[in-house]
């Protein structure tokens, strides 16, 4: 919720280990150290992520990652969500139109070289069609805390306009080939083209 940078994930260790013995679960937890290949390759992992990895056994191998932003962009907002097992507790999450901004970032900043992920277009997809506006104001946040330093100040027009620019210079039947072995029907993406992200892309709704 704000800037920390003395925050330290080794503080929770404990308290994560008691909680999964409480279900009869050994875990194995480990602080993952970044290198100079690991920031380029998750693209957003900056100096101020601290990576953890809880690993535990039940019918096979499961790994859960968590990543801590120490330095997170601001301007978000959150609303708490009712969860009711293993107990019945509340968290705290970000909004769906702050989660669009997330994603919006991801699809224009991420910076993948040669690959594309097609989840984020998958997800792109997923909140325009259930009428999720984006938090254009935690969007532009972002925008400018990864570097963002264009001569036009960072706009919705200038974002429809990056967006547009993004579609036309992927290759879309990467974007297929990597979303397509997750989909129990893949059928579903055969529509996807430029024409089709660039049609979707006109019906995002801005928040700010």
């Amino acid at each position: 919720l704000n800037k920390d940078t003395g925050f330290n994930l080794d503080n929770y260790f404990e308290v994560i280990t008691h909680e999964f013995k409480l279900y009869g679960r050994e875990v194995l937890i480990s602080k993952k150290n970044k290198t100079t290949n690991t920031h380029i390759e998750s693209a957003f992992l900056k100096d101020t992520t601290e990576i953890l990895n809880i690993e535990f056994q039940t019918e096979q191998n499961i790994k859960i990652k968590i990543e801590v932003d120490k330095d997170p962009p601001m301007l978000f907002q959150t609303e708490y969500k009712l969860l009711l097992l293993p107990f019945s507790f509340m968290t705290r999450c970000f909004t769906l139109p702050c989660l669009f901004a997330g994603k919006m970032h991801a699809l224009l900043f991420r910076n993948w070289k040669s690959r594309v992920k097609g989840r984020d277009w998958y997800d792109m997809e997923w909140y325009i069609r259930n009428n999720t506006p984006v938090d254009f104001l935690h969007l532009k946040d972002r925008a400018l805390q990864s570097g963002y330093s264009n001569e036009h100040e960072f706009t919705i027009e200038v974002c429809k306009a990056l967006m547009k620019d993004k579609i036309n210079n992927t290759n879309i039947q990467h974007v297929i080939d990597d979303v397509k072995p997750f989909l129990k029907n893949p059928s579903e993406i055969e529509i996807w083209s430029k024409d089709y992200f660039l049609q979707l892309t006109e019906m995002i709704k801005y928040q700010k």
